[in-house]
């Protein structure tokens, strides 16, 4: 009976082994992306919180007026913020 299997040649491997690197590489990453997204959750409560105390129609008046000196890319959380308590 002939012998049907065969070897892996070297560069073959070479990329089999590569898949298996960045199968065990994706731990950290995943890591990394969840321990940024708690920390961007996190500066967004501390910001809520900050802008609480905002509530009259003059301050949040002067905050927009603020706000409009910056580009929208800069304010857009803020500006998001701000609009909820407004209808509130």
């Amino acid at each position: 009976m002939k012998n049907t299997t065969y070897e892996l040649g070297p560069r073959l491997a070479e990329i089999r082994d590569g898949f298996r690197g960045m199968r065990t590489s994706r731990g950290p990453i995943r890591a990394a992306r969840r321990e940024s997204t708690k920390a961007a959750r996190a500066a967004r409560k501390s910001l809520r919180r900050d802008l609480a105390s905002y509530t009259s129609a003059r301050d949040l008046n002067d905050l927009e007026a603020i706000l409009d000196r910056y580009s929208n890319e800069e304010t857009a959380d803020i500006r998001r913020i701000l609009a909820a308590q407004r209808a509130a």
